[in-house]
């Protein structure tokens, strides 16, 4: 066996870390490309070089816009649509095909580099466009030059989320391949892209302050019909942005809408009542009556389209999405009892609880339609409670960002409004981490496997698996039977119960070739697998997992098998530094994010009086205007 892992080790993927010539070739790239924009960016502020200003004048004359906010904000976004396009095709391709040679091997790796690398691009066009100060918050760079909030914050998230590929294949050389989405490095660069959308909207915000001070109509230019006035173009503009939040949210559950979630059930109610909490409450309480609606409606748009792309047209694991329809509604009814602009929080917590309850039970009955795994009924008390606290956590930080985005310091200037928000995303993380504890039962399966028709050259069988004890898996959260990786579509099989302890999967598994077919059992805190099939893997190494006729296997460790290639003799202490590091680059981000949204509503709310736009405030008291 080892003169077999020994010869086929120079035809195996790398399993520890890309090759040193592709990390070589992506460093001197990204280089080259950084010299270039730098190189353009002083020549347009020396004069020297006109194309930017030039560009970014016939942005500027198209949406009305500052110069300085019209071409970066338009840049980033179609900069984040290129990302999720490679991020999708991404995950598609790894769950059908497995890992990698290297991150020049992947043609979905490209989309990803160049929209995260077009969001940096935009935040240094947002840098260095402006001529004189862009708005009362810029921040100063040199004694004539001024930055604007929203352009350093956009430089931020990109850093952000960029630096997590060279960290990730530092992780990869210490502790193996992560091949899962959540792995520390891989939600750095989500969360990285995510938070993106928060930068665009801030940016939005500072060319309406500086619009206010005499730089152009505060609504922008009117749109290619007559249809759009200026005031619909920015409702468009924001409702856009809301729904992009929306999508970058939603991007953490990516693992439940393919099918192949390595963690508990309970975090696909979380995540969903907190990314549409969070973005919801801030766009309708930003952008007025019907935005949450549109924030759907626009993430439907993208969403579906990435779907067909990856699914139907590149013939790989289609990805599904959540409703949200629900959550929208019980928002908009939400602001009907608390206002939005005058009892914000009290309108955060009301959303929050809405989302939690009846978004959580209209995304288990969806779950049942449209979803791989659907949510067992006995789940749904657990569900609904997870569901609140995401709701009510995303709700209070929605209404933070609104606030900022808004200029409102009674909603954000205030230590205690820091304290709401920082608490709310720590109870998120607590609850994340409590649920982030499983546990492998003492138990085995006998697995009587029955030959079915083959398929391109591979081995099929359905599979009666034998528990025991019998009650092992009793009110299951899923059992199923999964094949993923075979250069092929994931195949996924529930299994059906029989007779006590015995189950029948509902479709044939592949059981040859690269393809990795185990039995999955999730109930509880429980979270095992027993592997059917696993291929030799030259560069771990391990051999074969065969899958004869009948055989007894115990009950293991899910991260035993769907990451074979994880490291298991790695030092304590060296995770704990690098999720340390990891951490702090989390707070970093989150932080700065946080003092952004302040430092536009400390330096720009005395421009606020006087502008009509938020007719709700104007109806109830005091104008509050929405400027995003």
């Amino acid at each position: 066996m080892t003169t077999f892992l020994a010869a086929a080790a120079s035809s195996a993927p790398p399993a520890g870390g890309a090759a040193i010539g592709q990390v070589v070739g992506a460093s001197v790239a990204a280089a080259i490309l950084t010299s270039l924009l730098v190189v353009l960016g002083f020549g347009h502020r020396s004069g020297r070089v006109t194309i930017l200003g030039d560009v970014a004048g016939f942005a500027a004359r198209i949406s009305g816009l500052p110069r300085w906010a019209a071409l970066p904000s338009g840049f980033a976004a179609g900069s984040l649509i290129v990302a999720a396009f490679g991020f999708y095709w991404d995950v598609a391709i790894h769950i059908d095909n497995g890992r990698d040679p290297g991150p020049l091997a992947n043609p979905a790796h490209y989309f990803i580099l160049a929209g995260l690398f077009g969001i940096a691009t935009a935040g240094w066009f947002a840098v260095v466009l402006p001529e004189g100060r862009p708005g009362p918050a810029a921040i100063r760079i040199t004694r004539d030059w001024h930055a604007p909030v929203g352009g350093i914050l956009l430089i931020a998230c990109a850093f952000f989320a960029l630096v997590g590929f060279p960290l990730d294949d530092v992780s990869h050389r210490l502790f193996g391949q992560d091949v899962t989405l959540w792995g520390p490095t891989h939600l750095m660069m989500l969360g990285g892209a995510a938070m993106t959308l928060v930068a665009i909207l801030v940016l939005l915000s500072e060319a309406r302050l500086a619009a206010r001070a005499g730089d152009g109509n505060p609504d922008g230019a009117p749109g290619p019909v007559a249809f759009l006035t200026p005031a619909r173009m920015r409702a468009l503009r924001q409702v856009s942005a809301f729904g992009g939040l929306l999508i970058g949210l939603s991007i953490f559950q990516g693992e439940f809408d393919f099918g192949v979630p390595q963690f508990r059930l309970l975090y696909e109610p979380l995540l969903i009542a907190f990314a549409a909490a969070l973005t919801m409450v801030s766009a309708r309480a930003v952008a007025g009556r019907g935005a949450a609606l549109g924030a759907v409606a626009f993430f439907f748009l993208v969403r579906g389209l990435l779907a067909l792309w990856v699914g139907p047209l590149t013939g790989h694991t289609a990805t599904h999405l959540p409703l949200y329809v629900v959550e929208a509604l019980v928002v908009e009814a939400a602001a009907l009892a608390a206002s939005p602009s005058r009892r914000p929080y009290r309108y955060g917590v009301l959303s929050g609880v809405l989302v939690g309850v009846f978004g959580t039970l209209s995304e288990s009955a969806w779950s049942q339609i449209a979803m791989p795994i659907p949510w067992p009924a006995h789940a749904l008390g657990g569900a609904l409670l997870v569901g609140l606290i995401g709701g009510v956590t995303g709700g209070l930080v929605g209404t933070f960002v609104a606030g900022g985005l808004r200029l409102r310091a009674e909603v954000v200037g205030a230590p205690r409004h820091w304290a709401t928000a920082v608490g709310a995303l720590l109870v998120l993380a607590v609850t994340i981490g409590a649920l982030g504890h499983t546990t492998v039962p003492k138990g085995r399966a006998l697995v009587t496997l029955t030959p079915a028709a083959s398929h391109d050259g591979q081995r099929y069988a359905n599979a009666t698996v034998r528990f025991t004890p019998a009650a092992v898996a009793d009110k299951a959260d899923w059992l199923d039977g999964m094949a993923w990786q075979g250069d092929g579509k994931r195949v996924l099989a529930p299994l059906r119960r029989v007779a006590e302890g015995v189950y029948r999967t509902t479709a044939a598994l592949p059981v040859s070739g690269d393809w990795k077919s185990s039995i999955r059992l999730h109930r509880g805190t429980v979270m095992a697998s027993v592997p059917v099939y696993l291929p030799a893997d030259a560069a771990i190494p391990t051999p074969e997992i065969a899958a004869p006729p009948r055989f007894v296997r115990p009950l293991q460790s899910e991260r035993s098998i769907l990451q074979r290639e994880r490291k298991h003799d790695v030092p304590g202490w060296l995770w704990g530094v690098a999720g340390l590091i990891v951490l702090a680059f989390v707070v970093a981000i989150l932080g700065f994010t946080g003092w952004c949204l302040v430092r536009i509503t400390r330096l720009g709310a005395p421009l606020r009086a006087g502008d009509g736009s938020d007719s709700e405030a104007s109806a109830a008291g005091p104008r509050v205007p929405a400027v995003a």
